[in-house]
C-alpha cells in the first residue's frame, strides 16, 4: 500500500519554531525591514529545514513582491550555444547560488536583431526580479533601456562607463600574457582569431592584448593575420582555412576561445599540419575539453563557474538593497601551459 507523505505547511513550521505564521512568512521571504531577531530567524530556518518545508511560489511573490526568479540573458544566435563550454560552466555557478537561496533561474537567448524588444518585454512582464547579462556589446543601445527602467542588472563581462555592476576577467592582460608566451618561444609571426565579432567587449579586449604584446616586442600587428570568430567551431574552422590560404605565413596562432579553436584545429589537421610540430596553437577559456585534446591545449583559464557564481551573488546583493563590495569585480585568468605550443 502506498502512503503519501503529507507536505509540510507554514503552520507546521510556525508550531515547531514557536512563532506565528506571519513571522514564518516574513523570515522565509526575506522581507525587508521586518523587525525579527536573529535568534528567531534561526529557529524558523531550522524548523523549515527539519520539516523539509518548501514555500509556495505564488504566496512568496505576493508577500515579498518578488517573483523569486532571476534571469540569465544571452545575446547570441541559438546555434552558437551548442558547443559553448563557457555558458554551461557559468550556468553551474549560477545554479549553485540559486538553489542555495531557493530561487529559480530563467534563461533567455536573445538574437541581436531582436534584443531591444526582448529586454523590455522581460522587464515589463515582471517575470523576473533581475538579470545577469552575459556577453555585453559596445553597440547594444538596448541596454540603455534597462538603465532607464532602473532594472537590477549585472554584467558578466563589462562595458566602459557602464552604470551596471560587473564581474569579469582582465581580458586585455590575459591575452597579452598568452601572446607574450608565444613570443617567448621565439614566434614572431603570430595569427589571431577572435572569439566573437569585435562589437563584443571581450573580443575587442582580447585582440587589444594580443596587439599590445606584439607592439611591446617591436612587431607591427599584421591585419592579414587577423580573423574574427563567432562563438562556434565553424567560425574557427572558416577563419583558419582563410588564414592558411592567405599569402602571409605564420608559425603560431592565438585563438581567443577554445570553442572557436576546435574548428581551427580541424582546419590545421586537414592541411596535413601537426600541432605543435608545424604550428603552435594557444586558446582562451580552458573549457573541460582542452586538457583532453590531442595534444592537450595551452590556454588561458577563464573561471567561468566563479564568474556565474559571483554575478549571481552580486545580483542578490543589489536586489536586497546592499552595496556590492566591488562594483566591478575582476577575477584572475592565468595561462595554463600544456603541450600545444613549442619553440620555433
Amino acid at each position: 500500500m502506498n502512503i503519501t507523505k503529507r507536505q509540510s505547511t507554514s503552520k507546521d513550521v510556525a508550531k515547531l519554531a514557536g512563532v506565528s505564521r506571519t513571522t514564518v512568512s516574513l523570515v522565509l521571504n526575506s522581507v525587508e525591514n521586518a523587525q525579527i531577531s536573529a535568534e528567531t530567524r534561526q529557529r524558523v530556518f531550522l524548523a523549515a529545514e527539519a520539516l523539509e518545508y518548501v514555500p509556495n511560489a505564488t504566496a512568496q511573490a505576493l508577500v515579498s513582491r518578488r517573483t523569486q526568479v532571476i534571469g540569465l540573458l544571452l545575446t547570441r544566435q541559438p546555434h552558437q550555444l551548442e558547443a559553448d563550454g563557457f555558458v554551461l560552466q557559468a550556468l553551474e555557478g549560477m545554479l549553485e547560488v540559486v538553489r542555495a537561496h531557493r530561487l529559480r533561474l530563467l534563461i533567455d537567448v536573445v538574437e541581436p536583431e531582436h534584443q531591444e524588444r526582448a529586454y523590455l518585454d522581460l522587464v515589463r512582464a515582471k517575470r523576473i526580479d533581475g538579470i545577469v547579462f552575459s556577453g555585453p556589446r559596445s553597440d547594444d543601445a538596448a541596454l540603455q533601456n534597462l538603465e532607464r527602467e532602473g532594472f537590477p542588472t549585472i554584467l558578466m563581462g563589462h562595458l566602459p562607463n557602464s552604470p551596471f555592476c560587473s564581474v569579469d576577467v582582465d581580458n586585455v592582460l590575459a591575452a597579452r600574457q598568452a601572446t607574450e608566451y608565444l613570443l617567448s618561444l621565439g614566434h614572431r609571426r603570430i595569427a589571431c582569431i577572435t572569439n566573437a565579432p569585435l562589437s563584443y567587449s571581450a573580443a575587442a579586449e582580447r585582440l587589444l592584448g594580443y596587439q599590445q604584446a606584439l607592439q611591446a616586442a617591436g612587431i607591427i600587428p599584421n591585419p592579414a593575420l587577423l580573423r574574427q570568430g563567432g562563438f562556434d567551431p565553424q567560425s574557427g574552422y572558416e577563419a583558419m582555412v582563410s588564414l592558411l590560404q592567405g599569402a602571409e605565413p605564420f608559425s603560431a596562432a592565438f585563438v581567443a576561445s577554445d570553442t572557436v579553436l576546435m574548428g581551427a584545429k580541424r582546419a590545421i589537421r586537414e592541411r596535413g599540419l601537426q600541432i605543435p610540430q608545424d604550428m603552435s596553437l594557444l586558446g582562451f577559456d580552458d573549457i573541460p575539453w582542452a586538457q583532453y585534446a590531442d595534444p592537450p591545449m595551452t590556454t588561458v583559464h577563464l573561471p567561468a563557474r566563479d564568474l556565474g557564481k559571483q554575478a549571481c551573488q552580486m545580483l542578490l546583493q543589489v536586489l536586497n538593497a546592499e552595496k556590492p563590495p566591488n562594483r566591478n569585480l575582476i577575477l584572475p585568468a592565468p595561462l595554463v601551459i600544456r603541450q600545444s605550443c613549442q619553440p620555433v
